[in-house]
């Protein structure tokens, strides 16, 4: 995937490519893979999920899912590192 993207792309190939460009080499080593991990979680609970359809009350139960099973703290890392490339992606 290039550096430019479509609104019909996948969220997980848009997090997985921005966290290419704007991460790697950027945060260390164990940060960088907190990045990872929310990757794998993007890609388990919205695996066809594509960037247009992406929705404020979507984007809420991808969330919800994820506390279901993580502390409040690591729940609010995963919304931070996700929000943090819609941003980028709405620009």
């Amino acid at each position: 995937m290039s550096d430019e993207f479509k609104a019909t792309d996948q969220l997980k190939d848009y997090y997985r490519n921005w966290i290419s460009v704007y991460k790697e080499g950027a945060i260390r080593d164990v940060t960088l893979s907190k990045y990872r991990m929310s990757l794998a979680w993007i890609e388990k609970l919205a695996p066809d999920l594509k960037l247009c359809d992406v929705t404020r009350t979507g984007y809420q139960q991808i969330i919800n899912e994820y506390a279901k099973e993580h502390e409040r703290q690591t729940t609010m890392d995963f919304h931070h590192q996700l929000k943090g490339a819609i941003l980028d992606a709405v620009e």
